[in-house]
Protein backbone atom coordinates (compact mmCIF):
# COMPACT_ATOMS: atom_id res chain seq x y z
CA UNK A 1 0.00 0.00 0.00
CA UNK A 2 1.66 3.65 -0.65
CA UNK A 3 0.21 5.38 2.12
CA UNK A 4 -0.71 8.85 2.42
CA UNK A 5 -0.59 11.23 5.18
CA UNK A 6 -3.96 12.46 6.19
CA UNK A 7 -4.85 15.86 5.37
CA UNK A 8 -7.69 18.36 5.25
CA UNK A 9 -10.36 17.47 2.81
CA UNK A 10 -11.77 20.18 1.04
CA UNK A 11 -15.68 20.43 0.81
CA UNK A 12 -18.68 21.99 1.05
CA UNK A 13 -21.15 21.25 3.66
CA UNK A 14 -25.00 22.45 5.15
CA UNK A 15 -24.00 24.21 8.35
CA UNK A 16 -27.97 23.58 9.54
CA UNK A 17 -30.92 22.20 7.81
CA UNK A 18 -32.21 24.29 4.90
CA UNK A 19 -28.87 26.37 4.93
CA UNK A 20 -27.04 27.13 1.40
CA UNK A 21 -23.57 25.24 1.60
CA UNK A 22 -20.86 26.64 2.56
CA UNK A 23 -16.81 25.70 2.45
CA UNK A 24 -15.82 23.45 4.57
CA UNK A 25 -12.96 21.11 5.83
CA UNK A 26 -12.22 18.40 7.83
CA UNK A 27 -9.89 15.63 8.46
CA UNK A 28 -9.71 12.43 6.17
CA UNK A 29 -9.63 8.96 8.45
CA UNK A 30 -7.39 6.64 8.18
CA UNK A 31 -7.49 3.47 6.01
CA UNK A 32 -8.78 0.15 6.97
CA UNK A 33 -7.26 -2.92 5.43
CA UNK A 34 -10.47 -3.16 2.68
CA UNK A 35 -10.98 1.07 2.63
CA UNK A 36 -9.79 3.08 -0.12
CA UNK A 37 -9.14 7.00 -0.66
CA UNK A 38 -10.89 8.81 -4.07
CA UNK A 39 -9.69 11.71 -5.45
CA UNK A 40 -13.34 12.92 -6.56
CA UNK A 41 -13.81 14.82 -10.06
CA UNK A 42 -17.46 14.69 -11.00
CA UNK A 43 -20.51 13.90 -8.54
CA UNK A 44 -23.91 14.23 -9.19
CA UNK A 45 -26.76 15.80 -7.26
CA UNK A 46 -29.95 13.82 -6.46
CA UNK A 47 -32.93 15.37 -5.20
CA UNK A 48 -31.79 12.87 -2.36
CA UNK A 49 -29.35 15.26 -1.27
CA UNK A 50 -31.80 17.88 -1.37
CA UNK A 51 -34.30 15.84 1.36
CA UNK A 52 -30.58 15.18 3.54
CA UNK A 53 -29.60 19.25 3.49
CA UNK A 54 -33.35 19.79 4.44
CA UNK A 55 -33.50 17.01 6.60
CA UNK A 56 -36.72 16.28 5.29
CA UNK A 57 -36.16 12.35 6.52
CA UNK A 58 -34.87 13.14 9.93
CA UNK A 59 -31.97 11.29 9.71
CA UNK A 60 -29.42 14.36 9.01
CA UNK A 61 -26.50 15.54 11.06
CA UNK A 62 -24.27 18.83 10.82
CA UNK A 63 -22.51 19.77 9.27
CA UNK A 64 -23.40 17.55 6.24
CA UNK A 65 -21.46 17.24 2.96
CA UNK A 66 -23.74 15.69 0.50
CA UNK A 67 -23.27 13.88 -2.28
CA UNK A 68 -23.94 10.45 -3.32
CA UNK A 69 -23.35 9.54 -6.90
CA UNK A 70 -19.38 10.23 -6.96
CA UNK A 71 -16.45 10.10 -9.51
CA UNK A 72 -12.97 9.88 -9.10
CA UNK A 73 -9.37 7.89 -9.23
CA UNK A 74 -8.10 5.61 -6.61
CA UNK A 75 -5.51 7.47 -4.57
CA UNK A 76 -4.78 4.86 -2.07
CA UNK A 77 -5.69 1.31 -0.71
CA UNK A 78 -5.97 -0.50 1.88
CA UNK A 79 -3.85 -3.61 2.52
CA UNK A 80 -6.20 -6.43 1.29
CA UNK A 81 -8.19 -4.71 -1.27
CA UNK A 82 -6.71 -6.08 -4.50
CA UNK A 83 -9.56 -5.63 -6.83
CA UNK A 84 -8.70 -2.17 -7.11
CA UNK A 85 -5.09 -0.48 -7.97
CA UNK A 86 -4.17 3.11 -7.68
CA UNK A 87 -5.42 5.17 -11.04
CA UNK A 88 -8.30 3.10 -11.72
CA UNK A 89 -11.68 5.66 -12.45
CA UNK A 90 -14.18 4.29 -9.99
CA UNK A 91 -17.97 5.22 -8.46
CA UNK A 92 -19.67 5.57 -5.37
CA UNK A 93 -23.20 5.78 -5.19
CA UNK A 94 -26.10 5.75 -2.08
CA UNK A 95 -24.52 2.64 -0.66
CA UNK A 96 -21.24 2.46 0.83
CA UNK A 97 -21.12 -0.39 3.03
CA UNK A 98 -22.69 -3.67 4.46
CA UNK A 99 -21.78 -6.14 6.70
CA UNK A 100 -21.40 -8.68 4.16
CA UNK A 101 -22.47 -11.58 6.75
CA UNK A 102 -26.35 -11.47 6.86
CA UNK A 103 -28.33 -13.38 4.09
CA UNK A 104 -29.34 -10.09 1.89
CA UNK A 105 -25.61 -9.87 1.55
CA UNK A 106 -24.93 -13.22 0.88
CA UNK A 107 -27.05 -13.28 -1.84
CA UNK A 108 -25.88 -10.35 -3.53
CA UNK A 109 -29.01 -7.88 -1.89
CA UNK A 110 -26.62 -5.65 -0.07
CA UNK A 111 -28.89 -3.21 -0.40
CA UNK A 112 -31.30 -4.94 1.81
CA UNK A 113 -28.70 -4.97 4.95
CA UNK A 114 -29.76 -3.53 7.60
CA UNK A 115 -26.54 -2.97 8.60
CA UNK A 116 -26.26 -0.85 5.37
CA UNK A 117 -24.06 2.66 5.26
CA UNK A 118 -25.10 4.94 2.88
CA UNK A 119 -22.37 7.11 1.31
CA UNK A 120 -23.60 10.75 3.01
CA UNK A 121 -26.12 10.14 5.58
CA UNK A 122 -23.42 10.13 9.42
CA UNK A 123 -20.54 10.82 7.06
CA UNK A 124 -19.38 13.23 4.81
CA UNK A 125 -20.13 12.75 1.17
CA UNK A 126 -18.99 13.31 -2.59
CA UNK A 127 -19.05 17.57 -2.75
CA UNK A 128 -15.61 17.54 -2.03
CA UNK A 129 -12.14 16.91 -3.17
CA UNK A 130 -11.95 13.28 -1.68
CA UNK A 131 -13.61 10.63 -0.11
CA UNK A 132 -12.70 7.78 1.93
CA UNK A 133 -15.32 4.36 0.97
CA UNK A 134 -15.36 0.55 1.70
CA UNK A 135 -12.99 -0.23 -1.31
CA UNK A 136 -16.22 -3.17 -1.84
CA UNK A 137 -18.22 -0.50 -3.16
CA UNK A 138 -16.38 1.46 -5.28
CA UNK A 139 -16.96 -0.11 -8.91
CA UNK A 140 -14.98 0.74 -11.95
CA UNK A 141 -16.09 2.92 -14.59
CA UNK A 142 -15.51 1.34 -18.12
CA UNK A 143 -13.88 3.45 -20.59
CA UNK A 144 -16.98 4.26 -22.77
CA UNK A 145 -18.89 5.79 -20.10
CA UNK A 146 -17.90 9.42 -20.06
CA UNK A 147 -17.46 10.43 -16.29
CA UNK A 148 -20.08 13.80 -16.14
CA UNK A 149 -22.87 10.70 -17.79
CA UNK A 150 -22.18 8.06 -15.59
CA UNK A 151 -22.10 9.44 -12.14
CA UNK A 152 -26.06 9.51 -11.82
CA UNK A 153 -26.02 6.18 -13.23
CA UNK A 154 -24.59 5.39 -9.84
CA UNK A 155 -27.75 6.57 -7.66
CA UNK A 156 -30.74 7.01 -10.43
CA UNK A 157 -29.54 4.64 -13.26
CA UNK A 158 -29.38 1.65 -10.65
CA UNK A 159 -32.20 3.19 -8.98
CA UNK A 160 -34.60 2.77 -12.34
CA UNK A 161 -32.38 -0.71 -13.83
CA UNK A 162 -33.13 -2.70 -10.53
CA UNK A 163 -36.96 -3.47 -11.08
CA UNK A 164 -36.25 -3.83 -14.71
CA UNK A 165 -33.74 -6.17 -14.37
CA UNK A 166 -35.86 -8.09 -11.83
CA UNK A 167 -39.79 -7.77 -13.64
CA UNK A 168 -38.88 -7.10 -17.81
CA UNK A 169 -37.56 -9.10 -20.57
CA UNK A 170 -36.26 -8.21 -24.17
CA UNK A 171 -40.37 -8.76 -25.14
CA UNK A 172 -42.06 -6.38 -22.25
CA UNK A 173 -44.02 -3.19 -22.94
CA UNK A 174 -43.00 -1.24 -20.16
CA UNK A 175 -44.33 1.94 -18.99
CA UNK A 176 -42.47 4.73 -17.66
CA UNK A 177 -44.20 7.65 -15.51
CA UNK A 178 -42.58 10.88 -15.43
CA UNK A 179 -40.18 12.26 -18.15
CA UNK A 180 -37.33 13.86 -15.46
CA UNK A 181 -33.90 12.62 -13.74
CA UNK A 182 -34.94 9.23 -12.79
CA UNK A 183 -37.82 8.85 -15.89
CA UNK A 184 -35.50 9.24 -18.92
CA UNK A 185 -32.74 6.79 -17.52
CA UNK A 186 -35.79 4.51 -17.27
CA UNK A 187 -36.52 5.25 -20.82
CA UNK A 188 -32.85 4.73 -22.11
CA UNK A 189 -32.33 1.46 -19.85
CA UNK A 190 -36.12 -0.21 -21.15
CA UNK A 191 -35.35 1.28 -24.70
CA UNK A 192 -31.97 -0.63 -24.83
CA UNK A 193 -33.03 -4.04 -23.08
CA UNK A 194 -35.60 -4.12 -26.49
CA UNK A 195 -38.97 -3.55 -24.66
CA UNK A 196 -41.78 -1.45 -25.99
CA UNK A 197 -41.68 1.93 -24.21
CA UNK A 198 -44.69 3.93 -22.95
CA UNK A 199 -43.87 7.11 -21.34
CA UNK A 200 -46.34 9.24 -19.38
CA UNK A 201 -46.04 12.71 -18.31
CA UNK A 202 -48.39 15.71 -17.37
CA UNK A 203 -46.47 18.06 -19.68
CA UNK A 204 -47.23 17.39 -23.14
CA UNK A 205 -43.83 19.32 -24.32
CA UNK A 206 -42.19 16.41 -22.99
CA UNK A 207 -43.51 14.30 -25.63
CA UNK A 208 -40.41 14.84 -28.14
CA UNK A 209 -37.73 14.69 -25.39
CA UNK A 210 -39.59 11.32 -24.15
CA UNK A 211 -39.40 9.92 -27.72
CA UNK A 212 -35.59 11.25 -28.35
CA UNK A 213 -34.79 8.92 -25.34
CA UNK A 214 -36.25 6.26 -26.93
CA UNK A 215 -40.32 6.40 -25.79
CA UNK A 216 -42.32 4.48 -28.92
CA UNK A 217 -45.60 6.36 -27.10
CA UNK A 218 -46.74 8.96 -25.33
CA UNK A 219 -49.56 9.60 -22.87
CA UNK A 220 -50.45 12.00 -21.05
CA UNK A 221 -51.14 11.31 -17.01
CA UNK A 222 -53.67 13.79 -16.96
CA UNK A 223 -55.99 13.12 -19.78
CA UNK A 224 -58.20 10.22 -18.73
CA UNK A 225 -59.52 8.91 -21.88
CA UNK A 226 -55.94 8.63 -23.12
CA UNK A 227 -54.84 6.83 -19.68
CA UNK A 228 -58.58 4.44 -20.07
CA UNK A 229 -56.95 3.51 -23.51
CA UNK A 230 -54.28 2.06 -22.35
CA UNK A 231 -56.08 -0.65 -20.54
CA UNK A 232 -54.60 -4.13 -20.11
CA UNK A 233 -51.50 -2.78 -22.42
CA UNK A 234 -48.25 -3.01 -20.13
CA UNK A 235 -46.24 -5.71 -18.26
CA UNK A 236 -44.29 -2.82 -16.63
CA UNK A 237 -44.73 0.37 -14.99
CA UNK A 238 -42.17 1.85 -13.09
CA UNK A 239 -43.33 5.43 -11.30
CA UNK A 240 -40.82 7.85 -10.43
CA UNK A 241 -42.58 10.69 -9.43
CA UNK A 242 -42.74 11.79 -5.76
CA UNK A 243 -46.74 13.12 -6.09
CA UNK A 244 -50.13 11.31 -6.15
CA UNK A 245 -51.82 10.07 -9.45
CA UNK A 246 -54.79 8.57 -10.52
CA UNK A 247 -53.40 5.08 -9.74
CA UNK A 248 -56.16 2.61 -10.15
CA UNK A 249 -55.79 3.63 -13.94
CA UNK A 250 -52.56 2.71 -14.24
CA UNK A 251 -53.32 -0.48 -12.04
CA UNK A 252 -55.84 -1.13 -15.27
CA UNK A 253 -53.22 -0.47 -17.37
CA UNK A 254 -51.23 -3.91 -16.65
CA UNK A 255 -51.65 -7.05 -17.96
CA UNK A 256 -52.47 -10.25 -16.52
CA UNK A 257 -49.06 -10.76 -13.88
CA UNK A 258 -48.53 -7.01 -14.53
CA UNK A 259 -46.29 -4.91 -11.89
CA UNK A 260 -46.54 -1.44 -10.98
CA UNK A 261 -43.07 -0.35 -9.14
CA UNK A 262 -43.00 2.46 -7.37
CA UNK A 263 -38.71 3.91 -7.17
CA UNK A 264 -40.21 8.12 -6.47
CA UNK A 265 -40.96 7.99 -2.78
CA UNK A 266 -44.35 8.89 -2.33
CA UNK A 267 -45.43 10.87 1.15
CA UNK A 268 -49.15 10.00 0.17
CA UNK A 269 -51.07 6.66 0.83
CA UNK A 270 -51.23 4.30 -1.95
CA UNK A 271 -55.00 3.40 -2.27
CA UNK A 272 -56.25 0.80 -4.64
CA UNK A 273 -58.82 -1.65 -4.81
CA UNK A 274 -57.80 -5.16 -4.12
CA UNK A 275 -60.12 -6.75 -6.35
CA UNK A 276 -58.02 -5.24 -9.48
CA UNK A 277 -55.16 -7.02 -8.61
CA UNK A 278 -56.44 -10.12 -7.99
CA UNK A 279 -58.39 -10.56 -11.18
CA UNK A 280 -55.54 -10.34 -12.90
CA UNK A 281 -52.53 -11.58 -10.69
CA UNK A 282 -51.17 -8.00 -10.91
CA UNK A 283 -48.72 -6.68 -7.99
CA UNK A 284 -47.42 -3.20 -6.38
CA UNK A 285 -43.75 -3.35 -5.53
CA UNK A 286 -40.95 -1.09 -5.16
CA UNK A 287 -37.32 -1.28 -5.58
CA UNK A 288 -34.26 0.68 -3.12
CA UNK A 289 -30.98 0.82 -5.40
CA UNK A 290 -29.59 -2.31 -6.11
CA UNK A 291 -27.29 -4.60 -5.15
CA UNK A 292 -23.12 -4.66 -5.86
CA UNK A 293 -23.77 -7.18 -9.12
CA UNK A 294 -26.78 -5.28 -10.29
CA UNK A 295 -24.13 -2.22 -9.74
CA UNK A 296 -21.45 -3.94 -11.83
CA UNK A 297 -24.25 -5.05 -14.24
CA UNK A 298 -25.74 -2.30 -14.73
CA UNK A 299 -22.75 -0.63 -15.57
CA UNK A 300 -21.49 -2.86 -18.20
CA UNK A 301 -25.19 -2.90 -20.10
CA UNK A 302 -24.62 0.78 -19.79
CA UNK A 303 -21.62 0.91 -21.50
CA UNK A 304 -22.55 -1.28 -24.03
CA UNK A 305 -25.73 0.18 -25.21
CA UNK A 306 -23.99 3.43 -24.59
CA UNK A 307 -26.65 4.88 -21.88
CA UNK A 308 -25.85 7.55 -19.68
CA UNK A 309 -27.62 10.33 -18.19
CA UNK A 310 -28.28 13.67 -19.46
CA UNK A 311 -26.68 15.86 -17.47
CA UNK A 312 -25.75 19.36 -17.04
CA UNK A 313 -22.21 20.21 -16.13
CA UNK A 314 -21.00 22.96 -13.09
CA UNK A 315 -18.27 23.77 -11.06
CA UNK A 316 -18.26 22.20 -7.71
CA UNK A 317 -18.25 25.87 -6.54
CA UNK A 318 -21.07 26.61 -7.97
CA UNK A 319 -23.27 23.66 -6.12
CA UNK A 320 -25.04 26.45 -4.40
CA UNK A 321 -26.71 27.64 -7.61
CA UNK A 322 -27.26 24.02 -8.97
CA UNK A 323 -29.09 22.97 -5.76
CA UNK A 324 -31.52 26.20 -5.78
CA UNK A 325 -32.33 25.32 -9.69
CA UNK A 326 -33.17 21.82 -8.81
CA UNK A 327 -35.18 23.04 -6.40
CA UNK A 328 -37.25 24.52 -9.09
CA UNK A 329 -36.88 21.18 -11.31
CA UNK A 330 -34.62 24.19 -13.57
CA UNK A 331 -32.49 21.09 -15.05
CA UNK A 332 -32.42 18.63 -18.06
CA UNK A 333 -31.94 15.97 -16.51
CA UNK A 334 -29.35 15.92 -14.04
CA UNK A 335 -26.32 18.00 -12.14
CA UNK A 336 -23.45 16.63 -12.48
CA UNK A 337 -20.57 18.98 -10.13
CA UNK A 338 -17.21 18.76 -11.39
CA UNK A 339 -14.31 19.52 -9.32
CA UNK A 340 -12.96 23.17 -10.06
Amino acid sequence: MTSLELRPVAAYAAEESGRSLSPYRYDARALGPLDIDIEITHCGICHSDLHLIDNDWQTSSYPLVPGHEVIGTVADIGDLVTHLRVGDRVGVGWQCGSCHRCEWCERGDENLCAQMIETCVGRPGGFADRIQVDGRFAFPIPDELASEAAAPLLCGGITVYSPLRQHARSQSRVGVIGIGGLGHLAIRFARALGCEVTAFSSTPHKESEARAHGAHRFVSSVDGAALKAQRDSLDLIIATVNHSLDWKRYIQALRPDGVLSFVGALDEPVSIPTGLLMVKRRSITSSPIGGRAAMREMLQFAARHRVGAQVEVLPMSQVNSALDRLRKNDVRYRFVLERD
